[in-house]
């Protein structure tokens, strides 16, 4: 099923976001076998789909497909293979979009990707594509592939401005998105901001907001680092006060989540989006209480 259909559903859509393990084959089998184990707990809430990681550079291309096949097969989820610019060549992209609407796999998230590991900017590679739009482009004159976006509710981190980052995310829909999933977020508030400036700018294709559950305090600490959202000072000083303690850590952000989730529900949005962490025991603490 395309995006746009499984958007149109009346439920608000749960979908999960994992990673290729570490490592390469056949080392990684059980990590897979481990991985697949902790998804088939998740199933039960009926994900609509899985996104599946892609290592920048294509790092990780091959495991990213090979657990794109095995999602559809194996758990008779559709999948979401994401796809990047990041070190790849316009005839790299036809063959890889290709071969992923061969392998009977209806969608992709196109993004610009971060730069490789050691290297502090993104630089367009010859032959390439410097920005998501254009990607979103290329893959819809080839394909009839269904399109995911990112979208960045306290603006990207490269961007000059908020005002300036709306204006790319309407070109990647005016490209041909489908929808806009959005990188995570700790403040419903920039949430709700980001859905009135976009609905000004004139973009009304569904925005889902990404969620990640917080299990400890070093993983909050990078996200910060990496992205640059934004935490509450009292989430964070509930954090701080018991960061020693795993388990109370984790309770804590299951708690922060589930109303969190709660609260995104209750403004309309069209899904939530888990990105688990290829685990699965936070995120089903928090759907048990909102399914």
């Amino acid at each position: 099923m395309k995006l746009k259909e499984i958007y149109n559903s009346k439920k608000p859509v749960i979908s999960y976001e994992i990673f290729p393990p570490k490592g390469e084959f056949p080392e990684i089998e059980p990590k897979i076998d481990a991985l697949f184990q902790e998804l088939k707990v998740l199933s039960k809430y009926n994900p609509s789909f899985i996104s599946v990681t892609y290592g920048a550079g294509g790092s990780t291309r091959e495991k990213t497909l090979e657990l794109v096949l095995k999602v559809k097969n194996e758990l008779n989820i559709q999948p979401l293979p994401h796809f990047t610019c990041v070190g790849t060549e316009i005839d790299q992209t036809l063959e890889y979009i290709k071969q992923v609407q061969n392998a009977g796999i209806e969608n992709i998230l196109a993004l610009r990707g971060d730069p490789p590991k050691g290297e502090t900017k993104f630089v367009k590679p010859k032959n390439g594509f410097g920005y998501a739009n254009e990607l979103v482009e290329f893959i819809k004159s080839h394909t009839d592939l269904g399109i995911a976006v990112a979208g960045y509710p306290e603006g990207h981190q490269e961007c000059v401005s908020f005002e300036q980052d709306i204006v790319n995310l309407k070109k990647k829909v005016d490209a041909g998105s489908d929808v806009i999933i959005t990188q995570l977020f700790y403040d419903n508030n920039y949430f709700l901001n980001y859905l009135d400036k976009t609905q000004k700018a004139g973009i009304n294709i569904p925005i889902v907001p990404g969620v990640m559950i917080i299990t400890n305090v070093a993983q909050i600490e990078r996200m910060i680092s990496m992205c640059g959202c934004t935490i509450p000072d009292k989430l964070m000083a509930k954090l701080k006060e018991y960061q020693d303690d795993n388990k109370a850590v984790r309770e804590i952000g299951i708690e922060y989540a589930i109303n969190q989730c709660k609260e995104l529900l209750e403004n309309g949005v069209p899904g939530l989006h888990f990105c688990t962490l290829n685990k699965s025991f936070a995120t089903d603490s928090v759907l048990k209480e909102l399914v």
